[in-house]
């Protein structure tokens, strides 16, 4: 199963700057990110082509950093697509607890990563229905 990074992080001009500065000197590829304001701080969540190595090199430079387990699905990119896969998680009462999505090839793919309550059932659930769950190395390469 991919890795989410998630990075807490002051909220002051920065602060930023300085976890994509240690990634780009670890030589870590940012796929994905999403910043969550809670005023004082922030909670910047990453999907990185090697999240062990980010993790390792953020906390070394003092950053408070955490692993967390994400279910990554291709999607077809167009009216519906998404609407179709939370269908199929909604009916077996399956609760996404935290999502984002990004296109890959405009009008044909995309990728809707999230964290669910039971990510065995959901993952099993999804490809019965014929949906594609991304291995963590697709995810990390693409």
């Amino acid at each position: 199963m991919a890795e989410q990074l998630s990075v807490f992080v002051d909220n002051r001009p920065g602060r930023l700057n300085a976890i994509t500065g240690i990634l780009r000197d670890s030589r870590i590829n940012i796929r994905a990110m999403t910043i969550a304001d809670h005023r004082n701080y922030g909670v910047t969540k990453l999907l990185v082509d090697d999240p062990r190595l980010a993790h390792r090199a953020l906390v070394e430079q003092g950053f408070a950093a955490a692993l967390k387990p994400v279910l990554a699905i291709a999607i077809e990119d167009r009216p519906g697509g998404l609407h179709e896969l939370l269908e199929i998680l909604a009916a077996r009462q399956i609760n996404v607890l935290d999502a984002y999505g990004f296109v890959i090839t405009p009008g044909q793919r995309a990728v809707w990563c999230m964290e669910v309550d039971d990510p065995v059932e959901a993952t099993r659930l999804l490809a019965a229905h014929g949906l594609h769950v991304l291995a963590d190395g697709e995810l990390y390469h693409l």
